[in-house]
């Protein structure tokens, strides 16, 4: 099963996030499917690449609570048929 979810990135005490669909089976920074976006919390940006997390949607991926957080926030499952 793919899972949406967050892998750590940034150096100490400034963590930046990549949304990436990944293996559930996975680590945390093991390797990923496919790297759909990133989550900056203390600037509090993000950068959606859309039509790729719609797809993996699509397809049955899971996004983890956090991720369903985010992407709720940005507005994703208005275009999404399906509602979360």
């Amino acid at each position: 099963m793919v899972k949406l979810r967050l892998k750590r990135c940034g150096r100490k005490q400034r963590a930046i996030y990549r949304i990436v669909a990944i293996d559930v089976r996975s680590r945390r920074e093991g390797k990923a499917l496919c790297k759909v976006g990133f989550y900056d919390p203390i600037k509090n940006q993000t950068d959606l690449n859309v039509p790729v997390i719609l797809y993996f949607l699509e397809k049955g991926a899971q996004p983890t609570g956090t991720v369903h957080d985010i992407l709720k926030r940005a507005g994703v499952f208005i275009n999404f048929r399906f509602n979360y």
